[in-house]
């Protein structure tokens, strides 16, 4: 497979890293020197504080830089920046697959400016544990959870995630609404991903395109860092809580057999999570890759302070 299918794969699977930055193939931990850029800078902004401020209250450890938490036995790695202001909810930040927090530092910094911003690696993914065997969303929930019951307490949060990140937000909101008040879907992994990318690359197939479909499927398999598995699924109601779902402009370009077949496919699942919410509202970031919080800060940064301040009024 030549490295503009891989690109290409990569959003279908997880996160496109080469996509970002010319760096990576499947999005599997390298974003390339612009995403680096960004994680230096928030890094100099909020490190050097692990432990700073351990006053544990129902709105959770208000420490600011990195720490390793404990959940479930596991070591987890946390970043924390800013500060809860009044009834406005803590804003945490969900990485796609194949990348650790490093990537959403750009944009934690930004928003940690107005309120109190966290992000976090999953299990496999950056300097928290490794999986010891394959993951089901139940899972990831529960380290999610456990979490949050440490940065954020009994307080109100807004679930902010790209690709795979937003794929479990979204499938862990309906779960958890006394905590989860608003959700912001960068680029999201569909809801029926394996039956999606069947249907845009058929069995017929062969060569490359086949190879790409196989691809995806393994991976959703758990064939991943996080040894996550990705399953189809209806989409749940999260309760009439404010939902932002922005999906990429192009994408596949370079699988000019199949690419408009896979933008269907994709612009078809970003709609399905509109089921989410009476609430949920979708728009393209123009200029746009996978990406959209590397390509398009500035739309990210809107989305999740206009659904943070949308979450905020009705509490």
């Amino acid at each position: 497979m030549n490295r503009s299918i891989k690109v290409a794969a990569a959003a279908v699977m997880f996160c496109a890293a080469g996509a970002v930055a010319g760096g990576g193939i499947v999005g599997y931990g390298n974003v390339g020197a612009k995403a680096q850029s960004l994680s230096e800078s928030i890094t100099d902004a909020v490190q050097g504080t692990e432990g700073q401020g351990k006053g544990e209250s129902s709105r959770g450890d208000s420490f600011r830089g990195t720490k390793k938490v404990r959940v479930e036995g596991r070591s987890v790695n946390v970043s924390c920046s800013g500060r809860s202001t009044g009834r406005t909810p803590v804003v945490m930040l969900m990485a796609g697959g194949g990348d650790g927090l490093d990537t959403m530092a750009g944009l934690q910094k930004t928003l940690s400016k107005k309120a109190r911003v966290c992000s976090y690696d999953r299990l496999g993914e950056g300097k928290s544990d490794k999986p010891t065997g394959t993951r089901s969303i139940d899972d990831s929930g529960r380290i999610l959870t456990g979490v949050l019951d440490r940065v954020v307490g009994d307080g109100p949060v807004v679930l902010a995630g790209h690709s795979m990140g937003g794929y479990i937000a979204a499938r862990y909101a309906p779960e958890h609404r006394d905590r989860v008040k608003g959700l912001v879907l960068l680029d999201a992994t569909i809801p029926a991903l394996t039956a999606g990318i069947n249907k845009a690359i058929p069995a017929s197939a062969t060569g490359p395109a086949a190879e790409l479909r196989d691809q995806t499927i393994a991976v959703n398999k758990g064939q991943n860092p996080e040894k996550f598995v990705i399953d189809d699924g209806e989409v749940r109601s999260a309760g009439s809580i404010p939902v932002r779902i922005v999906k990429h402009e192009s994408q596949y370009s370079e699988v000019p057999d199949y690419g408009p077949a896979l933008e269907r496919m994709w612009a078809d699942g970003q709609r399905e999570w509109l089921a989410l919410s009476p609430r949920s509202s979708i728009s393209t970031a123009a200029k746009s890759g996978h990406y959209i919080h590397v390509d398009r800060p500035d739309i990210a940064v809107k989305a999740v302070q206009r659904v943070t301040a949308q979450a905020a009024a009705h509490q």
